[in-house]
Order: C-alpha cells, then sequence, then structure tokens
C-alpha cells in the first residue's frame, strides 16, 4: 500500500509535466518558427517477485517523465507581404546572434532596423556572407548576381550602408541599325547616351545624300551631333560621309568617334549589310543601341528566395550585397531550446555544418520561399488530445493516492 502512494505521486509529477509542456505548446500555436516538444516516460525501478510457480514477475514503483524531443516537421507556412520575410521549406536553420553567443531559428520574420542590419523582430542580428562590393565612402564596386556562400566561421553580421550609389558608366560605343533607303531626303536617327556627370543626352545622324554622286554605288554626307535631350546645349559636331555599294551594303564610313560632354564615344554603323544599309526596294526602319548606365541611388533592399540579399537602385538596377546563411546539424533534436524559438548548438546535436556543391563551393542546402514565413509546427488537434489523455492519467494517479489512504485506514482499523 505505501509503495502504491509513491506510484501515485509520481504519475502525478509526471503528468503534470507533460501537462506543462502541452499548453506551451498550445499557447505558442501562433508563435513564428516554434517548435512543438514531445514527452517522454520511462518505468521507474521495478521489484522483483518470486512467484510459487518459480517464475519471476516483477512490479514496478512508478514512472518518471525522461525526456522531451523536438518536433523536426516543417509548419505552417503563412504569406507575408514583406520581402525581408524568408520561410525555410525543408532542413536547416538561420543564425542569429545577440552579444558573443549565436543562436539559431526557423522564425525568418527579418528586417532592417534604422542602421541597415539585417535583425529578427526583437534586435537580434542575422548571421551571413557579406558581398564586400560596396566600398567604404558607399559606392557599389561591381554589380554581383550571387554572393557566394564563405565558411562557416566566417559568417558575420549582415550590416549594409544606409546609403549606397551606383555611379553612372559613361557610353562608349553606339550602335546604329536600319536602312536609310536611296531617296534625297534628309534621315535621321537618334540614340540615347550617358555622360560621365549621370547626363542622359542624344547623339543624332542626319544623313543627306551627297552631290554629286559617284556611280555605281551611293554616299551620303553625315553629321552626327551630341547634344542634351532639349536640344539647349550641344557638346560636339562631326562630319563624315558614308558609302554603300550598289547592293546598299555599307563599305565605309568616315564617322568614328564624337565628344559626349567628356566621354569619347565611338559611332558604330556596321559593315555589309549588317548595320546601317541604303535600299530603294526595302521600307525604312531605324534603330540604335548604346552602352553605359544611368548612376542611381539605393532605393531599398530586400531578400530573394536564394537567401540573397538586394539591393535596388533608383535607375532600376540591382545587385546582390550579402547572402544569409542556413546551418545544419547532424541531429537538429539535440538542440538545446534557449528561449521561445531559439535554440543553443549543443554536444548532442553537433557542430553547425554547410552543405556544399558538387564543385565543394558552400550552399544554402534546402529551398526557401521569400513573402513567406514557417509558422509553429504545432498540432492543435493532436495537442488536445494529449491534453485530455494527461488530465486523466493525472486524475488516475490521484485516485491511486486516495484509495492506498482507504486502504491504510481499513488496515489500521483492523489491527486496532
Amino acid at each position: 500500500m505505501i509503495q502504491a502512494f509513491y506510484t501515485g505521486i509520481s504519475g502525478i509529477k509526471s503528468n503534470q509535466t507533460s501537462i506543462d509542456l502541452i499548453t506551451d505548446n498550445l499557447a505558442n500555436t501562433s508563435t513564428i518558427g516554434f517548435r512543438e516538444y514531445d514527452s517522454e516516460f520511462s518505468s521507474m525501478f521495478e521489484e522483483s517477485l518470486n512467484m510459487s510457480s518459480g517464475m519471476y514477475d516483477s512490479i514496478g514503483v512508478g514512472v518518471k517523465f525522461n525526456a522531451t524531443t523536438m518536433s523536426t516537421a516543417t509548419g505552417n507556412i503563412i504569406l507575408s507581404d514583406r520581402s525581408t520575410d524568408i520561410a525555410i521549406m525543408n532542413n536547416g536553420w538561420f543564425g542569429i546572434q545577440n552579444g558573443d553567443d549565436n543562436l539559431y531559428t526557423r522564425a525568418g520574420n527579418f528586417t532592417f532596423d534604422r542602421d541597415s542590419d539585417l535583425v529578427t523582430s526583437d534586435g537580434h542580428f542575422v548571421l551571413g556572407t557579406m558581398g564586400n562590393n560596396i566600398s567604404e565612402d558607399g559606392i557599389l564596386t561591381s554589380i554581383v548576381p550571387e554572393v557566394p556562400l564563405g565558411d562557416i566561421d566566417t559568417q558575420e553580421k549582415l550590416r549594409f550602408p544606409k546609403n549606397i550609389t551606383y555611379l553612372p558608366e559613361p557610353s562608349t560605343t553606339t550602335t546604329y541599325i536600319g536602312n536609310i533607303g536611296s531617296d534625297a531626303n534628309v534621315i535621321t536617327i537618334g540614340a540615347g547616351v550617358v555622360d560621365s556627370q549621370n547626363n542622359k543626352n542624344n547623339l543624332k545622324i542626319d544623313f543627306t545624300k551627297s552631290v554629286p554622286q559617284v556611280l555605281p554605288g551611293v554616299q551620303w554626307d553625315a553629321v552626327a551631333t551630341t547634344q542634351n535631350l532639349e536640344g539647349t546645349t550641344v557638346y560636339d559636331t562631326k562630319t563624315g560621309v558614308v558609302s554603300f555599294d550598289d547592293r546598299g551594303a555599307l563599305i565605309s564610313s568616315t564617322l568614328s568617334t564624337i565628344d559626349n560632354n567628356g566621354t569619347e564615344v565611338t559611332i558604330d554603323l556596321g559593315t555589309g549589310f549588317e548595320g546601317v544599309v541604303s535600299i530603294d526596294t526595302m521600307p525604312l526602319s531605324l534603330s540604335s543601341s548604346s552602352n553605359g548606365t544611368m548612376g542611381g541611388d539605393l532605393s531599398g533592399y530586400s531578400i530573394d528566395k536564394n537567401g540573397e540579399i538586394i539591393a535596388t537602385f533608383s535607375n532600376g538596377l540591382q545587385s546582390s550585397v550579402g547572402r544569409v546563411a542556413i546551418f545544419h546539424f547532424g541531429n537538429e533534436q539535440g538542440l538545446e531550446r534557449a528561449s521561445g524559438a531559439r535554440f543553443a548548438q549543443t554536444s548532442n546535436s553537433g557542430d553547425a555544418f554547410f552543405y556544399k556543391d558538387e564543385n565543394g563551393q558552400n550552399i544554402i542546402g534546402t529551398d526557401l520561399q521569400n513573402f513567406y514565413l514557417e509558422g509553429s509546427n504545432v498540432s492543435m488537434t493532436a495537442g488536445l488530445t494529449d491534453l485530455i489523455v494527461h488530465q486523466r492519467a493525472f486524475t488516475a494517479s490521484s485516485k491511486l493516492i486516495t484509495t492506498s489512504d482507504e486502504m491504510m485506514q481499513k488496515a489500521l482499523a483492523m489491527d486496532a
């Protein structure tokens, strides 16, 4: 009877602990990145009995709450309206830092703070690889489509300047294509060109049939002009002669370069039938293209589905400037919960590592989805069911104590 007291007490304590665990799970069904924990029980020391048949049997002396196990199932995927929100679709963990300690989480509700640091909702720094394509004075030094993931011991806070400037790339070549026909009318082809002061200017060429013509073929006098878009300022004017053979194919041009407010631009009219032609049996069709890019200022940062930190500029260009790291563990269930949806590495989880591709390069090793968040992986249906089971087990354990007490009272009364 004394043993029944202790068995009932162990059942009350163990089931109470499990109820506490389940209620914590259920309370966090709306917590982003929360991991559900399940309870594990084990029988306590058992007493062996020598039965009259010569066989041995045993009676346990209660139950104990043995361990908790983290569920590694993916939580509900929730649509978001922010480009800095990311959901990990398979295995893997974001690395975050507060002070000198590294923690790990599945909660990808990130944002850029006032210092342009990528942080969690409560200010923990997100770890990753910096692109190193921004100079100390805030100039984007190169357009990078993808930042390679560095080694695991080089991951750092993703900190970016509040302002970045993309310097203009002046136009150096303008290419003209089309048919100018063979009539005596003046034909004009224009092209947009960028100067070193970040101005968009116009480089136009006026074609006028030469007088007199030298047969065979046809010749055109060409006047090239660079000016601002309003036409109020002319930067340079060059003249030349463009000659075609009797088929209309370009054979020569004395127009070579022209100044565009301080930058020399090569005028490329092509050769043969590749470029500008002069054919009277074909309709007029004129087009042009130039290299060079207008400069721009930073419009904002975002994160794409590959974990790339993308800087967008006012000229429409984009460049990767960093990459969010995804950490992996040999035993995810060995991670120790630090608080809420944050976990710490332990000897049981093993050290964090990165996956590698066939070339030995570090990769994130999982699928990400931007504009989404991973919610809690708690199953409310299973949790409520388990809560009923443990509540009944708790009641049964308390009944053991009252029953044992009644039996003991009767036994004492019999002795009296």
